[in-house]
């Protein structure tokens, strides 16, 4: 962001509470900051819905900077993604403004926006928690925590318990959920009868790969050839 986003992000959050993610709120955040209009119209050209987008960037990077000066070097994996979605949630300054970008979110035209901006989340949990998977697993790992994310926050919405204590509580629930899921998963991959079984399924998923992250491309990923069999 630069200075002048900044600025009306700043002004805009003390009238989202009343006005919503909305073009009421960037032109009030326009004229506390003595921002002209026009100015303030090409920082965020949709209004409210740039606004929300800008401020939910801010809690990746203030997360992204939080797991950065962490030692996370004791925790289990596990524990890792707890922390790294509390410290996600925490950085929200304000419930109204979660629970009024939700609301936003939820509307049709929004909706692709919303899950953009819940996959830009996940995806940089995992690649600030050192993932290189680049197969079908970066899908699965990332679609898993969203689905834990998204949850979490909601839970976290109508907590009205000390400190928050029952999201948190909610939070490792479903990571345990994941976490067995996993091992499921583990123990198929050694049993020789299962891993013959799903030979067929298994190399249609290896054609899945993994986001090239170039300039040239925002791809959400690809499907390469699958190998020719020999004979």
């Amino acid at each position: 962001m630069n200075d002048q986003t900044d600025t009306l992000l700043d002004a805009a959050l003390l009238h989202v509470p009343f006005d919503g993610w909305s073009d009421e709120a960037l032109k009030a955040a326009a004229s506390d900051a003595g921002i002209d209009l026009a100015t303030a119209r090409a920082l965020f050209p949709r209004g409210g819905v740039d606004l929300a987008l800008a401020y939910h960037r801010r809690g990746d990077s203030q997360m992204a900077a939080r797991l950065a000066s962490e030692d996370l070097s004791h925790l289990r994996f596990r524990d890792r993604i707890a922390l790294a979605v509390r410290a996600r949630i925490e950085a929200t300054e304000d419930r109204e403004l979660v629970r009024r970008g939700t609301t936003l979110f939820a509307l049709p035209p929004y909706a692709p926006d919303g899950a953009r901006a819940i996959w830009g989340t996940v995806d940089l949990i995992w690649t600030t928690l050192g993932d290189t998977s680049t197969d079908y697993n970066w899908y699965t790992k990332r679609a898993t925590l969203a689905g834990v994310y998204s949850t979490t926050v909601l839970y976290w919405l109508g907590d009205d318990s000390p400190e928050a204590q029952a999201t948190w509580n909610f939070l490792d629930r479903r990571i345990d959920g994941v976490m067995q899921f996993e091992r499921v998963k583990g123990a198929v991959e050694k049993n020789p009868a299962l891993r013959a079984a799903l030979a067929g399924p298994r190399a249609i998923l290896s054609c899945i790969k993994a986001p090239v992250r170039t300039p040239k491309t925002d791809l959400p990923g690809y499907v390469s050839q699958p190998p020719r069999q020999q004979g």
